[in-house]
């Protein structure tokens, strides 16, 4: 949902409500999707695709976008890693801001994407980057850790829209 709204210019929120779509993560290869103020479909150029985000980290998602984890409800998911811990820009950005202990995150980053949009990754043992940094996608930035009185080994990641969270899977390949 994320592509098509960049290709056609329209909100990803006005793309879901016309549509219906009580799943946006769940869409199927040949679906018809209505574009509201539908005029001329953009070219699909490498730039779209190079916007893409990816995985942080490889792992199981042990809790999910709304989901309340912790006795809190959770405004990203939570990703335990496959063995290699490694944690990885989601897409090119800079980095805005990096804390030591962040709220009983921890190690906390968030990378700016330019367009509004911004990642965030918590509960970091190890941090590769610091504040100011340009980081490209793909781009080791931390090792997966823990945090606070938590000993389990996870990475928290978010997606938000200037300062609210959106629901990481809208944007995330499947």
């Amino acid at each position: 949902m994320w592509r098509i709204s960049k290709i056609y210019n329209v909100g990803m929120d006005e793309l879901i409500g016309v549509n219906h779509i009580s799943d946006a993560t769940n869409i199927e290869t040949g679906q018809l999707i209505l574009i509201p103020r539908y005029q001329k479909q953009q070219s699909l150029a490498p730039k779209y695709l190079s916007d893409d985000f990816i995985w942080p980290a490889k792992g199981k998602v042990i809790a999910t976008f709304g989901q309340n984890f912790n006795s809190m409800v959770n405004k990203g998911i939570n990703i335990q890693p496959y063995g290699a811990s490694d944690v990885v820009a989601a897409r090119s950005g800079k980095v805005i801001f990096y804390t030591d202990n962040f709220k009983g995150f921890g190690k906390t980053i968030i990378i700016d994407h330019g367009d509004g949009l911004s990642s965030i990754y918590a509960r970091n043992a190890q941090v590769f980057i610091r504040a100011g940094d340009s980081v490209q996608k793909g781009n080791l930035i931390a090792k997966v850790g823990s945090a606070g009185r938590d000993k389990n080994r996870y990475l928290h990641f978010e997606i938000r829209k200037g300062h609210i969270a959106q629901n990481p899977y809208f944007y995330l390949p499947h």
